[in-house]
């Protein structure tokens, strides 16, 4: 897929990265709004299913992984909808629900193409799940083969790393955990991610390095820390997701520039195509 200088909604600059996108490669965190369902919440003006057709593009990304917006709670038909426009060999999605759901919601959910369920907890305030689901609905999608995917401070992982180590189903920590800003990998949360990774349990995703930064663009030198130690110590259980179309910063990062970043991260070619390719084929059952 070649990859042309375009401007792309909720992204800033137009030029493709300075990294080659291995075939395959998969972007394994994005939202899609649209205005067809809910018409009525807040969330980012174009980012639709076209619209981030542009940033593949942009990028040459072939594969991604579509994550339910909080704005749309549990009304899950947005990232169904994105995944049946993309189709299941290209999309895989997220959903978030609440302990309620029934079986066979349940499968229609995993016939539409979601694999693993979100939970957004570091804002109570925001939050449309809790905490104390995260047990219940992990022991209810056990038997799909699905995952839960946390959106947890760092804190909050430290505080809770008992419930998460009894969990029935793997864990993927969202946007690199989210320790403190300042003690990255100092902090107890990642020894924790790190026994999990260890152990074969959980996954981490490499993306919003904008959310783990007192450093800031173009280097994100903190984020890069982190990412780097995440990398030297389990580049099998990473992937890489662009956060698009960045509902958190107020100001929209260049994504290229973001993507740019995995070569800091993981310099060998054959590390960035298991993270980019491999590691996202396993862990959301694209097709070979």
């Amino acid at each position: 897929m070649m990859a042309t200088a375009q401007a792309v909604p909720n992204s800033t600059g137009s030029n493709p990265p300075r990294t080659a996108a291995p075939a395959g490669a998969t972007d394994c965190h994005i939202h899609i709004y649209d205005t067809r369902f809910a018409p009525h919440v807040a969330k980012p003006a174009n980012a639709t299913v076209a619209d981030y057709r542009l940033l593949q593009r942009r990028l040459g990304l072939e594969r991604v992984v579509i994550v339910q917006p909080r704005n749309y709670t549990t009304d899950n038909r947005v990232t169904l909808d994105a995944i049946a426009q993309l189709g299941q060999d290209r999309a895989r999605g997220i959903g978030v629900l609440h302990p309620t759901v029934t079986p066979a919601e349940l499968k229609a959910l995993h016939d539409g193409g979601i694999r693993g369920l979100r939970f957004t907890v570091g804002n109570p305030e925001a939050a449309v799940v809790t905490i104390d689901m995260i047990e219940p609905l992990a022991k209810k999608i056990a038997d799909h083969g699905w995952h839960v995917q946390l959106h947890m401070t760092g804190a909050q992982i430290a505080e809770h790393e008992t419930m998460l180590r009894r969990l029935p189903v793997p864990i993927v920590f969202d946007h690199m955990g989210r320790p403190p800003l300042g003690e990255g990998i100092r902090h107890r949360s990642h020894a924790i991610i790190r026994e999990l990774l260890d152990a074969g349990r959980a996954w981490v995703k490499i993306a919003g390095a904008y959310l783990n930064t007192r450093v800031g663009a173009p280097g994100f030198d903190d984020a890069n820390a982190i990412a780097s130690a995440f990398v030297r110590a389990a580049p099998e259980r990473l992937v890489w997701g662009s956060d698009w179309p960045h509902p958190g910063p107020k100001v929209h990062p260049d994504d290229a520039q973001l993507f740019d970043l995995l070569a800091v991260q993981a310099p060998d070619e054959a590390t960035r195509r298991r993270i980019l390719v491999d590691n996202p084929a396993a862990l959301y059952g694209f097709p070979a």
